[in-house]
């Protein structure tokens, strides 16, 4: 705990916040605010929370961020799903968005499951 910028989910989730404000900063995306600021508030809340959560003084704590970050990365996905129906976003960017969020989601499952042996 406390090295959250090691944790190979947190430095992920940096990359996709990243990649989202790319993204964001173009095309019919960059006109839509709300959408815009909805997907740029999800994708920043995932590392933002592994951080917070890491940095906590206990397993019980850091959880319960970890959950939230979890419930940021399926915001964003959903955010990505409609954006694409709406041809805001092509396919490709879709695509990467959606196996990212996938693979950080599993990452912090896997997360929660170490911590929760802490606590027992």
């Amino acid at each position: 705990m406390g090295n959250f910028q090691e944790l190979k989910v947190w430095q992920k989730s940096k990359d996709l916040a990243v990649y989202v404000y790319k993204i964001t900063k173009e095309g019919p995306l960059a006109k839509d605010f709300g959408l815009k600021d909805q997907m740029q508030r999800s994708a920043v809340s995932i590392p933002s929370n592994i951080g917070e959560g890491d940095e906590l003084d206990t397993s019980r704590q850091a959880i319960r961020h970890f959950y939230i970050a979890k419930g940021s990365s399926a915001e964003l996905l959903t955010q990505a799903i409609i954006a694409h129906k709406i041809e805001y976003i092509d396919r490709k960017t879709y695509i990467h968005i959606e196996r990212e969020c996938e693979s950080i989601s599993s990452m912090l499952y896997k997360l929660i499951q170490v911590r929760n042996k802490n606590i027992r």
